[in-house]
């Protein structure tokens, strides 16, 4: 819960002799926040705020942003810390429990995904279904949707116990359904989990082995990919979060909620950004036509856009970013990729880029779509991937912000107001009276 109010802002309506106190609340960081939950009932007027961008829809103690300074929060540890010391299955049960495991605990959570990474057989048949051609996210969708199928018989979300298992059953099948959406795109055969190998590896296992020979995951490369999930985990209330709380607030199962966040995350405002730096990247084609191309960025009648620089929420560089400039470099070097033409491309763009008073004053940094594209290329997973990659990392996002949202007893059903601007009222007329 956010602290007691420290203060209040009056509110006056003009015209009128009608004023209304809003309480002033507070958290452990950040602005204070004017609680408007009476001003309809107060001075009947609603707030108007498209998009969401200064409205609070509620509290969390998961992740904060400071985007001024460049901070991104994981329960108060900075992510920096949290990706050069802990690893995935740690930082998930830090985001679902609040607090850093011993070592006890962290074996049983770790056992308690492992667990559950096969899938009912019957969900092959779900695969094919779909096109050969349809998209990863599409087919992540419904799968994930469909779980809900097969676990009907246990979806009382107000239980803690049945809480906990869907937790373990989406964090651990979400990457086993995501590698058969990619295999099933390709024609190759499913390859099932092994229980033996840590998270990352595990996924990468079943993205790239095949029965035909033996397939031994890189450190290295599990190390990267390791980092990607954690650096994707959580980002606060961010639009396909937003979405899962929203489809939450109505007691939906916490699959049909993962699903909704699923759908949320393939918009490419969203979770699509790293392909798009990409084919950004490609249109370039060569350093030498950075300048005409940055030329076109500034020309306020052109529609290029400089992809993978800036952040709705950061407003100095991207944390995350510094971390994936750095694994990009040892992942390139791991698959001794000494001369990677997209990557010296992107070194030269982020050089001018940071030097260019038009990008310094509006505060244009790399963020970590610019440098995570280009490590999935280096790795060989297809762009069509990428963002099914984003949604394995955020599915543990997603799954503490649920939990943390039913567990709330001030959170209500989500209901956003508007503001009306169609025909006023009017009278029906019969079709032989219409011009």
């Amino acid at each position: 819960m956010s602290n007691p109010a420290t203060g209040s802002v009056t509110l006056t309506l003009d015209g009128s002799n009608r004023s209304v106190s809003l309480p002033l609340l507070g958290g452990t960081l950040g602005p204070q926040v004017a609680d408007i939950r009476k001003l309809y009932n107060e001075l009947g007027i609603f707030t108007f705020d498209p998009g969401y961008g200064g409205t609070a829809a509620c509290d969390s103690k998961i992740t904060y942003i400071d985007g001024d300074e460049g901070v991104l929060l994981y329960r108060g540890y900075p992510i920096e810390q949290l990706a050069e010391q802990s690893d995935f299955i740690e930082i998930a049960y830090l985001l679902m429990n609040g607090e850093l495991p011993n070592a006890a605990e962290l074996k049983a959570f770790e056992t308690g995904v492992t667990r559950h990474t096969m899938l009912h057989e019957q969900i092959r048949n779900f695969f094919q279904g779909f096109r050969r051609d349809a998209h990863p996210m599409a087919v992540m969708c419904g799968v994930v949707g469909a779980l809900a199928a097969f676990y009907h018989d246990n979806l009382d979300i107000h239980d803690p116990e049945v809480r906990r298992i869907a937790a373990f059953r989406l964090i651990a099948k979400v990457p086993t359904i995501a590698a058969w959406a990619y295999k099933y795109a390709i024609g190759q055969p499913f390859v099932y989990p092994r229980n033996d190998l840590g998270y990352a590896a595990n996924f990468l296992y079943m993205l790239n082995s095949v029965p035909a020979e033996p397939y031994e995951v890189s450190p290295i490369l599990a190390r990267a990919m390791d980092r990607i999930l954690v650096l994707h985990a959580d980002h606060e209330q961010n639009a396909s979060t937003s979405t899962v709380r929203l489809a939450g607030s109505t007691g939906a199962n916490p699959f049909a909620c993962i699903a909704a966040g699923i759908a949320a995350l393939w918009g490419p405002a969203h979770g699509g950004a790293n392909e798009a730096v990409l084919k950004m990247l490609g249109e370039i084609g060569h350093a030498d036509n950075i300048p005409a191309f940055i030329a076109k960025v500034k020309d306020k009648n052109s529609d290029v856009k400089l992809m993978g620089f800036g952040h709705r929420v950061y407003k100095n560089f991207d944390p995350r970013a510094k971390i994936m400039k750095e694994t990009c470099h040892e992942v390139l070097g791991e698959l001794g990729i000494k001369d990677e033409p997209l990557l010296d491309l992107a070194m030269e763009l982020e050089r001018i880029a940071l030097t260019d008073d038009y990008f310094i004053s509006r505060k244009l940094y790399p963020n970590v779509d610019f440098y995570s594209g280009i490590i999935l290329k280096a790795m060989g997973i297809p762009t069509s991937m990428f963002t099914v990659i984003f949604a394995v990392a955020r599915t543990v996002g997603w799954v503490s912000q649920w939990k943390e949202m039913i567990e709330d007893p001030s959170q209500r059903i989500g209901r956003p107001r508007q503001i009306y601007t169609g025909a006023a009222t009017r009278d029906f007329v019969p079709i032989d009276k219409r011009g």
